[in-house]
């Protein structure tokens, strides 16, 4: 077998939609999918087990597996074993043919079956960052064990793996995440406080999900890049930077103990690092057109300012404290992200859900599973509570104010 076998998690995301065209342009030849994990977009599903036959496909719930079933009879396909939910997430996460698990998954969904994916000692290119917020401690052990790759999906992180390859550790004074700064870099907090749904998701350089351009929205997702650089590359939280780029050329950068600064730069296309996550050590072409650097007037750099977007100070509390008080923050941050879009909170409520739920919790260690599952359940509870506060003293000033 020449090619390399590919199940991806999230397949009918931005990501996983992104790996699948990828795939075709590297060619059959190099890899094959044979696992695919999705939601409830079962349209796009059907087309892509149309179009790539895989061997095993989950859906979410009886309901759309039922809707796919339907569809794929339409096209006179044959149909692959459907399974379900996150048991169905592990089969594909641990399909004895996929060489690499792309984890693309959105939150925690993604969680368990990640983990599955390294102990059984696959490749995961990783573009869902919450699965290290979560138990980097558990995933990087499970990888360790087992002998599992862990490659990094997210543009940042794969900028970060490209700058150090190489490179001692001895002679990396820090690593340094680069952020667009979102739709209100420039914003005043009394804006943010009336800003929309809609405004939220005008992200200036990428398209993303929902919930992750919220994050950017927030500078919640730089927060969490922190914590993943953290279980990825080995730094602690005063050795990981972030510095405002609005530009988005420059994905990340290294600092040596000389001084010297390395950064990798590109367009802004998650097929780049996907490739990359791919195809390592190896680098092949890519139809993606290079950087015109004579195209580029500027490129402008500024700190983060702490105070419009304090998600960045609890990710860093987090971090430090350790424990499992980056899995609470995590589950309060997609809570809260889940009532914005709803519009059922403002968006600086989202900090407040946050910080208020940190507030509340005890950390204690990341002993296995069962504590990091029973931390996200508790965590999310609080945050409900706190929503239904935040909700009801809203819908009480409206009322006031008509």
């Amino acid at each position: 077998m020449s090619y390399k076998g590919v199940a991806i998690l999230g397949s009918t995301g931005s990501i996983g939609y992104n790996t699948l065209r990828v795939i075709d342009a590297l060619g059959e030849k190099r890899f094959r999918v044979v696992a695919l994990g999705a939601g409830r977009n079962i349209e796009l599903l059907a087309a892509q087990i149309a179009r790539y036959l895989p061997e095993l496909v989950s859906v979410e719930t009886e309901a759309a597996a039922h809707d796919l079933r339907a569809q794929l009879f339409q096209r006179d396909i044959d149909l692959p074993r459907i399974v379900i939910g996150e048991p169905g997430l592990c089969e594909i996460a641990t399909h004895p043919q996929a060489d690499c698990v792309v984890s693309a998954t959105v939150g925690a969904v993604g969680f368990v079956p990640t983990l599955r994916a390294l102990e059984c000692g696959k490749r995961v290119a990783l573009a869902n960052k919450e699965t290290l917020v979560m138990a980097g401690e558990l995933m990087t052990r499970a990888a360790k064990a087992s002998g599992a790759e862990l490659l990094p999906v997210d543009s940042e992180h794969n900028a970060l793996h490209q700058c150090l390859r190489g490179e001692k550790r001895s002679e990396v004074r820090r690593v340094v995440l680069t952020a667009s700064g979102g739709p209100f870099r420039t914003r005043s907090k009394a804006e943010m406080q009336q800003a929309t749904v809609s405004d939220a998701l005008r992200h200036p350089t990428w398209e993303m999900g929902a919930k992750i351009t919220i994050d950017s929205a927030t500078l919640m997702n730089k927060g969490l890049e922190v914590i993943e650089a953290r279980w990825l590359f080995g730094y602690d939280a005063d050795h990981i930077g972030i510095v405002i780029h609005p530009e988005s050329v420059v994905h990340s950068m290294i600092e040596l103990v000389d001084g010297s600064v390395i950064a990798q730069m590109g367009i802004t296309d998650m097929r780049h690092a996907i490739q990359y996550a791919l195809t390592y050590p190896e680098r092949h072409s890519c139809e993606l057109p290079s950087l015109d650097l004579t195209s580029l007037s500027a490129l402008h750099f500024e700190a983060p300012d702490l105070d419009r977007f304090p998600c960045i100070g609890l990710a860093y509390r987090a971090l430090r404290t350790g424990g499992t008080l980056p899995a609470t923050m995590n589950a309060a941050n997609e809570e809260a992200v889940g009532a914005f879009i709803d519009e059922r909170i403002c968006l600086t409520d989202i900090p407040r859900v946050i910080e208020a739920v940190m507030d509340k919790h005890s950390s204690k260690p990341l002993a296995n599973l069962e504590t990091v599952l029973e931390t996200d359940r508790a965590a999310r509870l609080f945050a409900i509570s706190e929503i239904e506060k935040l909700s009801n003293k809203s819908t009480v000033l409206a009322e006031r104010m008509v």
